[in-house]
């Protein structure tokens, strides 16, 4: 029928017959064996050593000569500042002829060791050292007595440094304070300077009440007493450094204090 319409028909013979083949079987390849790593031994955490253990705080500090006290400063573990300091910051002044303490009228107290003096074993070191001999030097004074300048020792109420130079807290001061005052006791200054706040408190907490809560600049420009010592108290060297504005009242609480050694001591 395809014919008589003029349709030519195709119809394949089995010699061009098209040879279908069958679709191609994919085999699975297996992915390539991936080595595992050796096995890493772990440590185990480390076991935090237990704190060296405190003491107490030498016994008999009120009858120690100079080289007796120094001793008790070095060794002393009475708080946990011993635990984290490099060394004690016993002090410095004149040279001291055998077991006498040095003789000098003037005794500057400051407040705790920062991290230089930590290092090197003596107080007021760095930037803020280098303004205290000057402003001392001013007044004829230097902190070993090289001639022609009469000798000031200086020392701190805390021995120890506190972590990170922060405030030395208040039951460090009342452990650490019997040092300093067997150090007063036994250079007889003529007169104190209490240079900022914490000195200034552990020196007059007896004589000046509420002391921890008065500004220092409440307390500056007269004299008070630590038994019977004259204390003058004046700004420390690292606030003068950050505000150089109140370099005069300073200035004025030295030119006190030296009026102050030279006068008689009051009845």
């Amino acid at each position: 029928m395809l014919g008589e319409m003029g349709v030519t028909v195709w119809w394949p013979s089995e010699s061009n017959a098209a040879v279908v083949e069958a679709p191609a079987v994919v085999k699975a390849v297996a992915a390539p064996a991936v080595a595992k790593p050796p096995a890493v031994a772990v440590a185990p955490p480390p076991v935090a050593k237990p704190a060296a253990p405190l003491g107490e705080r030498p016994a008999g500090i009120a009858a120690m000569d100079w080289p007796q006290l120094q001793t008790a400063v070095s060794g002393c573990t009475a708080c946990a500042l011993a635990r984290t300091r490099t060394q004690t910051v016993f002090g410095v002044g004149p040279v001291a002829n055998g077991e006498a303490p040095p003789t000098v009228d003037w005794l500057v107290v400051g407040e705790a060791p920062g991290e230089q003096e930590d290092r090197q074993g003596e107080p007021f070191v760095g930037p803020a050292g280098k303004l205290l001999d000057n402003m001392l030097k001013a007044i004829g004074l230097s902190r070993r007595g090289e001639a022609p300048l009469k000798g000031a020792y200086i020392a701190n109420v805390i021995k120890c440094r506190p972590p990170g130079n922060r405030n030395p807290a208040p039951e460090e001061i009342a452990t650490c304070s019997p040092y300093l005052e067997r150090q007063i006791a036994l250079l007889q200054p003529k007169v104190i300077i209490a240079v900022g706040r914490f000195a200034m408190q552990a020196l007059l907490s007896d004589t000046v009440p509420d002391v921890a809560t008065q500004p220092l600049g409440r307390l500056r420009g007269r004299v008070h007493r630590w038994r019977e010592v004259p204390v003058v108290v004046t700004y420390h060297p690292a606030y003068l450094l950050r505000t150089p504005a109140d370099k005069a009242k300073a200035w004025a609480d030295l030119c006190l204090a030296l009026a102050t050694a030279g006068a008689p001591a009051a009845n």
